[in-house]
């Protein structure tokens, strides 16, 4: 049976509009042989020189599209109706930071083609707040899943801020930033996983924004060659990504199953 939630009919309108804008951008592909609407729509730039209206380049681009379109109807809809669970100062400061690493995450793909293309920073110091409310809100002693995030998420702020003012990086610290990253990724998939304010979902989701990267690494190798729309394979990641952090908030708002009061007469 499918829930409903709080806000589903403004999710539904604004998917409806993307999804009817997505249609008319696929329709002048199709005749004129123009990309740039659909390429704007789904890629949030001008569209590359030399790319063609190929099958190919349609393909892959109508599936960024949908992707978008489905991850706008999952952020958009907001928490399950029905009256919010008891949040504490802690979770619900973890729901702010959750929604703002959600909409921080679209601004990455946004600035991507701007000159101002520091959003990874943004991303990244936003990222280390939601590690360090994850941690409270958790509860219990986890200094390895505290450690892999300071560092991970931490560290990608800090090689953000030097490399915007042109200081020298150690080498190798990307790398071991995002290992940092992954672990604390999986480390907080596998508590929400055995924790019963998060649902079922919204682990799959979370799981899927970490497995499905490594299958469109290798579907991305056909597509490689110039003038194709390979950056649109990017986008499936993206939004899952944003579909498990915005579900991670909206599950911590459910409304909860309270056991129901025994009363017995004449006590």
């Amino acid at each position: 049976m499918l829930r409903r939630h709080r806000s589903a009919l403004p999710a539904l309108l604004v998917t409806g509009l993307y999804g009817a804008a997505l249609t008319v951008a696929v329709v002048v592909a199709l005749i004129s042989g123009d990309l740039g609407p659909l390429w704007w729509l789904t890629l949030f730039a001008t569209v590359t020189e030399g790319v063609a209206a190929t099958g190919q380049n349609l393909l892959l681009l109508v599936l960024a599209g949908l992707s978008w379109a489905w991850g706008i109807w999952q952020i958009l809809r907001g928490p399950p109706a029905g009256p919010p669970a008891q949040q504490d100062r802690n979770t619900l400061r973890l729901r702010v930071v959750l929604y703002v690493a959600t909409a921080t995450t679209w601004l990455l793909h946004v600035t991507a083609s701007l000159i101002w293309a520091d959003a990874t920073v943004i991303i990244s110091a936003v990222m280390w707040v939601v590690v360090l409310l994850f941690m409270r809100v958790l509860g219990g002693d986890r200094p390895y899943m505290r450690g892999a995030g300071v560092l991970g998420y931490g560290g990608f702020t800090v090689i953000g801020v030097l490399d915007l003012v042109d200081w020298p990086v150690l080498g190798g610290a990307e790398p071991i930033c995002g290992l940092a990253g992954l672990a604390w990724t999986v480390l907080v998939l596998r508590a929400q996983g055995h924790d019963p304010r998060w649902g079922t979902a919204t682990v799959a989701y979370g799981i899927a924004a970490l497995v499905v990267p490594i299958f469109l690494v290798l579907a991305a190798l056909p597509f490689l060659d110039e003038g194709s729309a390979v950056e649109a394979l990017g986008v499936v990641s993206s939004v899952l990504m944003m579909i498990w952090l915005a579900r991670s908030a909206h599950d911590l708002a459910a409304p909860r199953h309270q056991p129901a009061v025994q009363t017995t007469l004449g006590a």
